[in-house]
């Protein structure tokens, strides 16, 4: 959650940069994240920063820099994306305030295909590439650009243009899809999963509006993860510049997966009637993911899906599939 600080800027607890090595799309962030974290004296002032918002002039007393050199070092982590800084009316006129803008940071390695260490197959879908829906309003289709065709159209989630898709939204019904079935069956499989960045779909935006949202793999569903709510209080980390605030603008990245034992969601076991023996997956060319708000739900509020371009992770739906 955000909390008010003495500087007045919200400081954002849930920020988890995740970057894979296999996307090109991430080399460039990786590179100046790098370049950031190679000096120890920025490693120091994100020391400082971590939990508590200063000023450039504070940075550089606490450190004993000069503010030039001080500056140069905000600006790097800057472009790294790993403070942000805000210009804030002082005593004596205006000042540069900063603030560390992530909690966590993890780099995976990992391509389409088995990865020796690991033994798993990772594959992104976007989020545009589903095969099969059936939605009811309000609902919606937006790229980077904004809204595709218009405000709760069925017709638009039909439409060819659909899979330029960084955002899509419905507060009933299911979208499915369908990835390409890569699975060994020379090897024992341990664990399929599906990760994807997920809120509620309420009018503009509620953080408290809880909605059900169930997760079905192969037509077998597995677990139902109430979400708490819409989230629009702060803009998305990735949400373009053009969408409105007042809007959904990002979600919680959650894992849902199956092993031997059930089905788990953020690797907590919630379901022991579904296994990963008992859904066929030798059985077709593809594995179906299928996300739901159910007609019947106790809390029936919807669903956003987010892209690479929108929220606050850069991913689509990724499937991984571990084997023993």
């Amino acid at each position: 959650m955000s909390k008010r600080t003495k500087h007045n800027i919200r400081i954002s607890q849930d920020r988890n940069i995740s970057l894979y090595l296999g996307d090109p799309a991430h080399h460039d962030w990786i590179t100046r994240i790098g370049k950031a974290l190679s000096s120890p004296v920025r490693l120091k002032i994100l020391n400082i920063l971590k939990n508590t918002p200063r000023s450039l002039k504070e940075i550089a007393a606490l450190l004993e820099l000069p503010l030039s050199s001080t500056s140069l070092h905000i600006k790097a982590l800057e472009e790294a994306r790993l403070v942000i800084t805000e210009n804030q009316s002082g005593v004596h006129g205006s000042m540069r305030v900063c603030i560390c803008s992530f909690t966590s940071f993890r780099l995976t390695a990992f391509n389409e295909e088995v990865d020796s260490s690991n033994k798993t197959v990772s594959i992104e879908m976007p989020i545009g590439n589903y095969f099969n829906c059936e939605v009811a309003p309000t609902c919606g289709i937006a790229d980077e650009k904004g809204v595709i065709g218009a405000f709760d159209s069925v017709v638009t989630f039909y439409s060819p243009r659909r899979i330029r898709a960084q955002l899509i939204w419905f507060t009933k019904g299911f979208i499915e899809y369908r990835f390409p079935n890569l699975i060994n069956p020379l090897l024992d499989l341990k664990e399929i999963s599906f990760s994807a960045e997920m809120c509620s779909e309420a009018p503009g935006f509620l953080e408290d509006w809880p909605s059900d949202i169930t997760i079905s793999i192969n037509n077998r569903e597995t677990v139902t993860w109430r979400c708490p709510g819409d989230f629009g209080a702060r803009r998305g980390k990735l949400t373009p510049a053009g969408w409105s605030n007042g809007s959904s603008q990002y979600g919680l990245l959650k894992t849902f997966s199956v092993k031997k034992e059930g089905s788990y969601l953020d690797e907590q076991l919630r379901n022991t009637d579904i296994t990963i023996n008992d859904l066929g997956l030798a059985a077709s060319h593809f594995i179906s993911l299928k996300i739901e708000v159910k007609e019947d739900a106790k809390y029936a509020g919807g669903v956003n899906i987010f892209g690479r371009k929108y929220g606050d992770y850069p991913q689509g739906i990724i499937m991984r599939v571990t084997y023993e």
